[in-house]
């Protein structure tokens, strides 16, 4: 039997591609953007499926999910900010905060009633290696999905007994673009007068590492639709099952 299925940020990457895989499989999917015209790109593309503007940083979209009755939220929406945590500016660690975290607690908050009321349903979150591993330049980020893994940890505990299921969701390095983006950002602002400027070369090394070879995102499509149908799930889920020996070993290499 198909399940009501949201996704946030399913204007791209993965959480369009699950999106689509998730409709193709019967499910009742709400594919969320964060724009306008990101949504009516994917309404061109994706004829089969609902799709809705919700930004979650704005709390005049939240009243949308309250009305919706969902099965399954994924919280897919992320930003990614890079730099050196002795220079970051505090405006883009503020902001990659407000999304990644306080807008994941805001939609998930307006979508939980529903569920409870019910006494069932799942929360995805969809956090990341950097949410269990913090490495040079990608500090910004990784302490929003540290924030996500605690987000997360606590609410599986704290929502069981009325029903809901929670989990978290840990990709590594894939090939969507984002990764590429993210990389890119420090360098938007990152010069010779930073405090870290002797590190500019552990910081290319890092982009680097991050941006090469990256990996086939339909994994964790794959992974997103398991989860979504799965009778139970575990508190996290990396993909690929090895990734942190995987970056372990790059790391040391």
């Amino acid at each position: 039997m198909g399940k009501k299925v949201m996704i946030t940020g399913a204007g791209s990457g993965f959480g369009k591609g699950a999106a689509l895989a998730l409709a193709a499989r019967g499910h009742d999917v709400i594919a969320t953007t964060e724009t306008e015209s990101q949504a009516e790109a994917l309404r061109k593309e994706a004829t089969n499926i609902c799709v809705e503007k919700v930004d979650i940083t704005n709390p005049a979209d939240m009243d949308k999910v309250r009305n919706w009755d969902i099965d399954v939220l994924i919280n897919n929406a992320g930003a990614g900010e890079t730099g050196p945590m002795s220079d970051v500016p505090m405006t883009r660690l503020r902001r990659v905060f407000e999304v990644n975290v306080f807008g994941t607690v805001a939609v998930t908050q307006a979508a939980l009633p529903k569920m409870v009321a019910k006494g069932s349903g799942r929360i995805i979150i969809v956090s990341s290696i950097a949410g269990v591993m913090a490495g040079p330049a990608f500090g910004p980020y990784s302490m929003t999905k540290h924030a996500l893994e605690a987000m997360g940890k606590a609410m599986r505990a704290e929502m069981a007994p009325q029903g809901v299921d929670v989990c978290l969701l840990n990709p590594g390095p894939y090939n969507t673009g984002f990764n590429d983006r993210m990389a890119d950002t420090m360098w938007e602002w990152f010069d010779d007068k930073a405090i870290n400027a002797p590190n500019r070369d552990m910081h290319l090394m890092m982009k680097d590492l991050v941006t090469t070879n990256q990996m086939d995102p339909q994994e964790v499509v794959q992974r997103m639709v398991e989860l979504v149908e799965a009778d139970a799930t575990t508190e996290n889920n990396f993909v690929p099952a090895n990734i942190v020996e995987m970056l372990t070993q790059q790391v040391g290499s």
